[in-house]
């Protein structure tokens, strides 16, 4: 889960300042965390506690206001008796990220993830989003190459990952939908050769960059870990109560689990 955090505190300066390289401070005076690790954690927090997502989202994000949450989202969170409103947005791929560290199977990786989508992200594509991260994150942490994890997720998803980052970023932009956000994310954990490389891709290509580094960057931990210094970096950067939750899934959570695709 640090990895999606690391990515977004370290994307999130990049957001309404998007840049075209990969040469830049990971960390900066102006990073901070975003809406992205909040929801990360609250998800986290809810399968912990076998909690009810809504509950937690609406939780978190009342608890923690002004972090860039979506207007349609904020909606929701603000009316309890709100229901999904059919989003696409890649808001369930960025906060789904705990699913894949705390499911032993694949079966439920996709179900799980299903759960933590369909109460704001209803429409398939938001779905999909979430299960795509939930299960290349599943299939790293359990020692499945790049090339075996590529092949599942275009099977299953239907996503081009067979393109090459210096052509995305030739003229790619912002976009805040799951089907212009995970593909291109898990492209830039498929091409890279560590977490930091990762993140500096994810950055690089100029669009929603905190979701881009905390979708690439959750991916990018459960295969290749988080360096200490970012790690410690980042939770430097976090409330103290987020740190908690943090350490706690850490703790209960190993990488090492029965590998059942």
């Amino acid at each position: 889960m640090i990895g999606a955090i690391a990515g977004d505190i370290i994307g999130s300066r990049f957001e309404w300042d998007r840049i075209k390289s990969k040469d830049f401070e990971l960390f900066a005076r102006n990073c901070d965390f975003t809406d992205d690790s909040v929801l990360t954690i609250a998800v986290a927090d809810a399968l912990m506690n076998g909690g009810d997502y809504a509950e937690y989202l609406r939780k978190y994000t009342l608890a923690y206001r002004g972090r860039g949450y979506g207007d349609s989202f904020y909606r929701w969170a603000l009316f309890h008796e709100s229901g999904p409103y059919g989003s696409f947005g890649n808001g369930s791929a960025m906060r789904v990220g705990a699913v894949g560290w705390m499911s032993n199977d694949m079966r439920t990786v996709l179900a799980e993830a299903e759960r933590t989508a369909v109460v704001t992200h209803s429409h398939p594509e938001g779905i999909k989003g979430a299960q795509a991260v939930a299960a290349a994150i599943f299939m790293a942490r359990n020692g499945i190459d790049k090339a075996g994890m590529g092949r599942m997720i275009s099977g299953q998803f239907g996503y081009d990952l067979d393109r090459k980052l210096d052509t995305i970023r030739e003229t790619y932009g912002f976009n805040e939908t799951c089907q212009r956000t995970v593909p291109e994310a898990l492209l830039c954990f498929l091409e890279a050769t560590s977490y930091e490389d990762t993140v500096r891709n994810a950055v690089s290509l100029g669009g929603d960059s905190d979701t881009l580094a905390c979708i690439a960057g959750s991916v990018a931990e459960a295969y290749y870990g988080v360096p200490t210094a970012i790690r410690e970096q980042a939770l430097s950067h976090l409330a103290p109560e987020l740190v908690t939750v943090v350490e706690r899934f850490e703790r209960a959570y190993h990488p090492a689990h029965a590998l059942q695709v």
